[in-house]
């Protein structure tokens, strides 16, 4: 994607992890340090801070790999799962979910998952892809119901969309 090339609206998106979570530490310090004032006696001040500034930088490092790693957005033009960006248009289907109750296993969940990741994260679910290229892939979120409905939405509005720009592009990489 060019950097000249418009922004899409994004239509799902998961942050990987939330800023608010490199609080909950501090705020726990900050919570024993009025206790011990209402308790009266010793202060524990270094302490308190110490462990105040190393729960928050430890929370700080890790929200940003999740922010970084484990983060999907969805927009009209691609799906970026982590720091991998599949555009749509490689996409050839969304393949069904899994029936809990078969005995049978799907062949989409033992492809690659999307990311530099070595599977689907933690918490997370799959939802099968189909490329264009005959390869399958598994997507993934939280709320997997709602990627896989927006991402089918997406799919069908790209294919009934003017193809020109798409087509043209993928000419262009075939005649080179």
């Amino acid at each position: 994607m060019s950097a000249s090339a418009p922004e899409s609206g994004v239509l799902f998106a998961e942050p990987g992890m939330r800023w608010r979570t490199v609080t909950y530490g501090p705020a726990l310090c900050a919570l024993i340090l009025v206790f011990e004032v209402l308790r009266g006696g010793a202060i524990h001040w270094f302490g308190l801070v110490f462990c105040a500034v190393l729960l928050g930088g430890f929370v700080w490092l890790q929200v940003i790999a999740g922010r970084r790693h484990i983060s999907v957005e969805l927009t009209d033009t691609h799906l970026r799962e982590g720091t991998e960006v599949l555009p749509l248009r490689n996409i050839a289907a969304v393949l069904p979910e899994v029936d809990e109750e078969s005995w049978d296993d799907v062949d989409w969940q033992s492809a690659r998952a999307l990311g530099e990741l070595t599977g689907v994260p933690r918490r997370r679910h799959g939802v099968g892809l189909k490329l264009r290229d005959g390869g399958l892939v598994q997507a993934w979120a939280r709320d997997h119901y709602t990627l896989r409905a927006e991402l089918t939405e997406a799919l069908e509005r790209l294919s009934t969309g003017p193809d020109s720009d798409t087509t043209g592009q993928d000419e262009e990489k075939e005649a080179r």
